[in-house]
């Protein structure tokens, strides 16, 4: 079939993106490690397993790669498939990376540069997600657990970007016959914030206060550790903070409204979407009660 495949179909940004081809008619197989049953065009994707990879790309052209999580150092893994898209004849590729960088983890940058080798594939990087402050992930779990955010930061910003956008843009591309010249396209949402900032807004939507607590590197890793992270991704994760607080990530961009025609969701928009999310059990109640 000509189509896309979308891996990491059941992510952040590949639920999203298949929800977005679908509802404009392209034809779909979305890679998972678990393919839906109930999905006729899901099929089973694996990193660990190169096996999976052919069957996934027969007939494909077009690929949404998202590579392997919690690695400082994907691009082992990921090659044997870049060389197996290639065989196949995959005309567009979109790599997710990322708009923050990794430090102490150069093989992320290797696997953009050896993705941009090849004629009609490009990098998309996005800014930290909105979605980070929803469980399960680990800055999401301690706002809704202990209604607090431990960050080593400081007051540094980050052009924090919705999924949904994300999954727009790639959407864009990927339909795009004639891609602009750039190397990679940097993805941002409207307004650069703080945690602070973050925190002071889904308090006054969700009614549910947040407070932030300033620590340093090695406590912010110790805690990603703590949730399972390998060792040299947590430190890489965790040092992320301290460009943050020195104002790398605070770049904005109009790639967003440049390719999907639209501006960017903000910040506020997505608390006021996602309110319910912020609340325990007894807060949910009082909400229904009172509408």
């Amino acid at each position: 079939m000509s189509g896309v495949l979308v891996t990491a179909a059941t992510g952040k940004t590949g639920t999203a993106l298949v929800e977005v081809l679908r509802s404009r008619g392209v034809p779909v197989r979305a890679g998972s490690r678990n393919a839906a049953a109930e999905d006729p065009d899901a099929v089973r994707f694996d990193w660990n397993d190169p096996a999976s990879h052919a069957a996934a790309l027969r007939g494909i052209d077009r690929v949404y790669l998202v590579p392997p999580p919690s690695t400082v150092s994907p691009l082992t893994v990921v090659e044997p498939f870049l060389a197996e898209a290639r065989r196949a004849g995959v005309r567009r590729l979109i790599l997710l990376g990322s708009g923050i960088d990794f430090p102490g983890a150069p093989g992320r940058r290797e696997l953009a540069v050896r993705v941009r080798r090849e004629p009609g594939w490009v990098v998309i990087r996005p800014s930290g997600f909105m979605q980070n402050f929803l469980r399960p992930h680990l800055l999401g779990q301690g706002i809704w657990s202990r209604g607090e955010i431990r960050t080593a930061a400081g007051d540094g910003r980050v052009g924090w970007i919705d999924v949904h956008d994300v999954a727009e843009v790639a959407a864009a591309l990927l339909s795009t016959v004639d891609l602009s010249p750039f190397d990679d396209y940097h993805l941002t949402g409207p307004q650069a914030l703080s945690y602070r900032e973050a925190a002071s807004i889904i308090t006054d939507v969700s009614g549910r206060p947040v407070r932030v607590y300033h620590v340093d590197v090695a406590e912010v890793a110790a805690g990603y550790r703590a949730a399972g992270l390998p060792a040299p991704f947590a430190t890489s994760l965790a040092a992320i903070e301290s460009g943050t607080r020195a104002g790398a990530d605070a770049r904005l961009t109009t790639s967003v409204l440049d390719l999907t025609g639209r501006p960017p969701r903000t910040f506020d928009d997505f608390a006021r979407r996602n309110r319910a999310a912020w609340l325990d059990r007894d807060d949910e109640g009082r909400h229904r009660r009172t509408g």
